[in-house]
């Protein structure tokens, strides 16, 4: 596919699943008919049709010849895919949601930083470094203190040498710009605790599995307390 029709695919998948999510189009508000939607966004009907594909891949609709095109209930939604989780996101913010998603992290980090320790690669390990070296660059104010910190967490996903851990990074970096932005803000510091991620970093590049574990699952279980203090107080909007 030509870089030019990849692009007008894409936009056109953004703009689609926005409005699906967004409730512009649903059960209530039909679907519109291919050429309805060639004309409105002025593509034509084969990117329409790949842009369709697409969004039913990510559950979002559903189409059967002859019978037109629809969108499905959000329980069919594909919350994994990153698309849908930062439409969901940005639709209308929803602590609950958030508390959702620290749930899988809190199953699924804490993991990956014990198999990072078992099993990481060096160029792995260096990574991880990285993103420590980058958080403390942000303390100085010479980077970005919410990216220095997904990178952190994204490293350890890799380092787990877990192919489905791995693959959860996009999914994890889309809702950690979140969840980041509003932890750190109610605890009212621009950046995470270096000190206590430098304390998983540690114990990965010293082979400790189980402190790795440890440390990861105290920094989680802070984000959690922080989330359900933010929720009652009824800060996070």
């Amino acid at each position: 596919m030509p870089r030019v029709t990849r692009s007008l695919t894409h936009s056109l998948v953004e703009e689609l699943g926005e409005a699906i999510v967004c409730g512009t189009y649903s059960a209530e508000n039909p679907f519109p008919t291919e050429a309805e939607l060639c004309e409105h966004y002025e593509v034509s009907r084969s990117i329409l049709r790949e842009a369709v594909k697409m969004l039913t891949s990510k559950g979002l609709l559903s189409a059967r010849p002859r019978q037109g095109t629809w969108v499905q209930p959000e329980a069919y939604w594909n919350l994994l895919d990153p698309s849908v989780l930062g439409w969901l996101l940005n639709r209308n913010f929803s602590i609950d949601l958030l508390i959702e998603f620290t749930e899988i992290r809190r199953v699924i980090e804490p993991q990956a930083a014990e198999y990072a320790a078992l099993r990481g690669s060096e160029a792995a390990l260096r990574k991880i470094e990285d993103g420590i070296t980058r958080m403390e660059a942000a303390e100085r104010g010479e980077d970005d203190p919410l990216l220095s910190d997904i990178a952190f967490h994204v490293a350890i996903l890799e380092a787990s040498e877990n192919r489905f851990f791995s693959h959860l990074k996009e999914f994890t970096s889309t809702a950690l710009k979140i969840c980041i932005r509003l932890t750190n803000r109610y605890k009212g510091v621009p950046l995470g605790d270096v000190n206590d991620h430098k304390k998983v970093a540690r114990a990965i590049r010293d082979k400790n599995s189980k402190a790795a574990r440890r440390h990861m699952s105290a920094l989680l279980d802070e984000s959690m307390e922080l989330i359900l203090r933010a929720k009652q107080d009824k800060k996070f909007k």
